[in-house]
């Protein structure tokens, strides 16, 4: 029998924290942003908080050069979530305020976890092997899904898992151009055959992961929209492994409308 998980949590409702979490979502990761726009409106200040938490901590290692600076602003945020893990009151912010309201101990303590890994996207090291890759998918996309559906509802871990790294690659895939240009190593192995291989993985945990559907309550369902495009992605870039570097893989939107009546994902 599978495993639902859920916590206990205050809930979270609209005032200009979540406003303004709103506004760094559309600006910083707008495919997220639609997702939120067609989930329950109950569910829409939980999703913001935490997609506001995931951009800023996204884009810290690279809005200055300075790999001091980029710490520290890493740091900042992982001293916010021991704030929470430890039951205390944060510091004020207009994320780190709402994002006290609905984490567990635990989830603070897992996203810590999201945020220290982005320190590899500060430095222009590659990863040390395919376990490292794969620890760096599950806890940035990883961490942020499991989050997101347990604040939402109740929800069976793996399964969740499977789907955000399925999502995590298909994004990993399009941005590597980007990382390219940025002096990034973002391949563990760049060989056609290897890409391609990495791609069916992806797509096998997310068939996997369909076939347990119900172990996913319609409460968090929401959070597993953000991968409604990866299959088509992955597809892909089975297909065509080059894609990857020439940055030709075609845009996909995700059916949220379709999402939204069905539940599925």
């Amino acid at each position: 029998m599978k495993r639902l998980l859920r916590s206990k949590r205050t809930s979270v409702e609209f005032n200009d924290d979540i406003i303004a979490c709103a506004g760094l979502v559309e600006r910083g990761d707008p495919d997220r942003f639609r997702t939120v726009m067609a989930a329950p409106l109950a569910a829409r200040p939980v999703m913001f908080t935490l997609y506001a938490l995931n951009v800023e901590v996204a884009r810290a290692p690279w809005v200055t050069k300075e790999a001091m600076i980029a710490e520290m602003r890493l740091q900042w945020w992982r001293d916010v979530l021991e704030e929470i893990s430890l039951g205390k009151a944060p510091r004020r912010h207009e994320v780190a305020t709402p994002l006290s309201k609905i984490l567990t101990p635990g989830d603070a303590k897992m996203l810590d976890q999201l945020v220290a890994i982005r320190r590899w996207d500060i430095y222009k090291d590659a990863f040390e092997d395919a376990d490292h890759f794969t620890n760096y998918i599950d806890q940035t996309a990883g961490h942020l899904m499991v989050a997101t559906a347990r604040c939402l509802g109740e929800c069976d871990e793996a399964v969740v898992r499977d789907v955000a790294y399925a999502a995590g690659l298909a994004a990993w895939f399009q941005a590597v151009p980007k990382l390219e240009e940025e002096k990034r190593i973002p391949m563990v192995d760049g060989r056609a055959e290897a890409i391609q291989e990495l791609a069916q993985s992806g797509l096998d945990r997310l068939t996997k992961a369909r076939k347990s559907r119900s172990a996913v309550s319609k409460a968090s369902r929401p959070a597993l929209w953000s991968a409604l495009s990866a299959q088509k992605v992955l597809q892909q870039v089975i297909a065509d492994p080059y894609i990857v570097a020439e940055g030709a893989i075609r845009p996909v939107q995700g059916n949220l409308a379709w999402a939204a009546v069905t539940g599925r994902w």
